[in-house]
This record gives structure tokens, sequence and C-alpha cells, in this order.
């Protein structure tokens, strides 16, 4: 295992991005009949180092690497202090003589490249950062999946070019799937992450759009996704936000333009009232806590993976 790494939705081809999900499943079916151990992570030990709080993506891992035969433990910002208390190349040379992967949160995504140039023998998994997501990506497409059974659906995503937004559109692109966001002007995915998902939409035939009315977006949706309209770290600009985003909340009546069967996604944890309706997360229509679930089987999956 030493040495991969999955920083980014597209460290992984398209195959190698389905055979995770496919072991996904497997391990989704084994633990709900009861088999939860394997020895495959057995001797293996991880850092789980994040400068940002968590319960869904520190908890499944901790949980899918015990189930896996490994062992954790965790560094919190004050342990670490990445780039404060010492250098982040320092810290990664000196994990890399001891452990054998980092799941890292991270509020600047260079410090995975600081990683992968200083630590090449540690194998690293984001679990966020401020420009993408792909651990929530992977737990999304199983989640749309099971609904569907197939890739050809369309995704629609509500609000904030975000980090969760831009894997979605990286994934989609990959696997050919469609997607569109609605967003307010200025409010994009980064330009380079458009660019690389519109290259790879044009070899797997997936249809990626940019769009500013939600209705439009959610036209053909089969999933309607949304994610808090300020993500930690942008705290100073959440009331300038909830004003631009204002016409951007999932609601029942953003609903009535969507098709009956379409599904409402969010990857947690929402701002309820302001980028999605308590009704709406409560209803039938709802798959958050399906999504919540799948994070741990496809980073069981993930490492599993990772270990071959």
């Amino acid at each position: 295992m030493r040495g991969r790494y999955y920083i980014s939705v597209l460290d992984l081809g398209k195959e190698e991005t389905l055979e995770v999900l496919e072991i996904a499943r497997h391990y989704k079916i084994e633990r709900k009949a009861g088999k939860r151990k394997s020895d495959i992570l057995k001797g293996k030990i991880w850092a789980i180092l994040f400068e940002k709080p968590s319960l869904r993506t520190r908890v499944t891992f901790e949980v899918a690497v015990r189930e896996l035969g490994g062992e954790t433990f965790y560094l919190s910002p004050n342990d670490v202090g990445l780039g404060k208390r010492e250098p982040v190349k320092d810290v990664a040379r000196n994990l890399e003589r001891w452990i054998d992967g980092v799941f890292a949160r991270v509020f600047d995504h260079k410090v995975f490249q600081e990683f992968r140039d200083f630590a090449p023998n540690l194998s690293v998994i984001n679990a966020l950062s401020d420009l993408e997501h792909p651990c929530q990506a992977l737990a999304d497409f199983q989640t749309m999946i099971e609904i569907t059974g197939d890739l050809g659906f369309h995704l629609a995503f509500i609000g904030d070019g975000n980090n969760v937004a831009n894997s979605l559109m990286l994934m989609s692109a990959l696997l050919g799937s469609d997607f569109t966001i609605a967003c307010p002007e200025g409010y994009e995915p980064p330009k380079e992450i458009v660019e690389k998902a519109l290259e790879m939409a044009k070899r797997t035939g997936s249809q990626i759009n940019i769009v500013r009315d939600p209705k439009s977006a959610v036209s053909r949706a089969d999933f309607i996704y949304t994610d808090v309209w300020a993500s930690m770290g942008q705290e100073a600009e959440a009331e300038i936000r909830r004003k631009v985003f204002q016409g951007y909340q999932v609601n029942e009546e953003l609903l009535k333009f969507a098709p009956e069967h379409a599904k409402v996604m969010h990857c947690l944890p929402a701002h309820r009232g302001e980028e999605i309706t308590d009704e709406v997360i409560e209803s039938e229509r709802s798959l958050v806590f399906e999504q919540a679930e799948n994070r741990l089987h496809t980073i069981k999956a993930l490492l599993s993976f990772l270990s071959q």
C-alpha cells in the first residue's frame, strides 16, 4: 500500500473507480449479513490528520480501518499545527518513517502536493480539502447507482461550486454521468476543474453544464444535491453568501420543477433552513443518511483497492 494516493477523483481511472464501487457494494452486502472483519490491513497503521472537525469522515474511516484489521490514531490541529508549529514537509517526512498512511482533512489542497513531494512512500487519502472531497463523491456515486442500477443518470447540484461540487463534477465526467450545477455568477467551480471535466466528458459522453437558474437545473434531474453555502474556513463570508444564494434553497417549491422520481442529496452537516429545508431533508425523497452510511463501505473499498 505504501506510496498510494487518493487526493483527487482523477487519481483513479474509470475502471479503477468502478472497481472500488463494486468492492463497496460487496462490503455493504457482507456487513448487513454480519460479516465485518477481515485482515487486509493487518499490521498497518494509519494516522488521521485533521485540521477541521468531522463526524462522518472520521468515524467511518476509523471503523473501516479497524474492520479491515488495521490500526488508527488521531492527530488534532493542536497536536501537529501543519505549517505553523512546523513545516508540512517536515511532518510528512517524519510520518513516512513511522506509519503506512495518512488520512488528512486540510484547509489548503497544496498540503497534499507537499506530502507527494517529500513523502513519496507514504500513502495519503484526501479526507477533504478546499479543492476536492473525493471520498464523498465515491459514497455519493454508490448511493446513486444503488437507485438507478447504472451510470446513466443526471445529477443537479444547487448552490456553491465548492469542493464537493468539484469532485462530483469530475466523477460525473469520468464515469459518463450528466452533471449540472446551478450557482450565482462568480461562485462556479474553479476554471481548471471545469476544463478537466469538459475534456473528459468528450471521451465519456457526459454532459457538463453550468447554469444560473435552479429550476432549469432540476427539470430533468434524477438526483438533486446541495451543500452548505459557506464551507469550513469561509465563516467570515457567511452573511454575504446567505444573500447571494437566496433563491438557491432546495425546498418543496423547487422540487415541483423536478421529475417526481428525483431524489435529494446532501453530504451533511446541513444548515437546515438555509440551503435545504427541514421538510425536504426529512422527506421520503431524501438520501442523506444512505450517503452517510455508504461513506463506510466506500472507504473500506478504497483502502482494500489501494492495498492490492
